[in-house]
């Protein structure tokens, strides 16, 4: 089955599935962070990376973030 004669069901299932993860991980980001404690001001500089860089501020905060976490 095509849509508009361009786009057919695995093209249209793998185009959802990006923007599923284009979506879903800033929110989870932005969730972690603010469940978690950080020293000073960094929590609410993770919320401005991620709020403004969504995916680079999201994988950035996945790598380097959470290991800045108090604990």
């Amino acid at each position: 089955m095509e849509i508009l004669g361009i786009i057919g069901g695995s093209e249209l299932i793998v185009i959802l599935t990006i923007g599923l993860f284009f979506i879903l991980l800033p929110i989870i980001a932005v969730i972690d962070i603010v469940r978690s404690k950080f020293e000073g001001n960094l929590q609410i500089i993770w919320i401005i990376v991620v709020v403004f860089f969504n995916i680079i501020g999201s994988i950035l905060y996945f790598l380097i973030g959470r290991n800045q976490k108090l604990k």
